[in-house]
């Protein structure tokens, strides 16, 4: 399989995720905004529509290989960042894994930041 393929399907796979969880927020943006304000978010009213663009936005420009590796920075720290203010609990094994899964992202995200989008991207037809 070529490396632009193998990058392509990454792209699909990071970027799935975090579309439909933008998507799905906006079917309940008060709700979101009350959990993270319970987690002690500031500015949870703002910060629910922060973070429906990005995982919207983000996803979608990993997804479509546009800005790919600006975006995959961004969702990186998200990730670590999300994965730490929500799931960091050593004593819950279920957050930890959690957690952990946020931190696997984030690689795969640091991975595509340094590889680039390949050639079956929005970037390489830009340069």
């Amino acid at each position: 399989m070529s490396t632009n393929l193998q990058l392509l399907i990454g792209r699909v796979l990071l970027s799935i995720i975090f579309i439909f969880a933008g998507v799905s927020k906006l079917g309940s943006v008060a709700g979101t905004a009350g959990y993270m304000a319970s987690m002690g978010i500031p500015l949870p009213g703002l910060t629910v529509w922060l973070v429906i663009a990005l995982e919207i936005l983000g996803g979608l420009a990993i997804l479509l290989g546009f800005f790919t590796r600006y975006a995959a920075w961004a969702l990186a720290a998200f990730c670590v960042a999300s994965g730490y203010l929500g799931h960091f609990q050593p004593e819950d094994q279920m957050q930890m894994t959690s957690f952990m899964k946020n931190l696997a992202m984030a690689g795969g995200f640091l991975a595509l930041a340094a590889a680039g989008a390949g050639s079956f991207s929005i970037d390489a037809r830009r340069t």
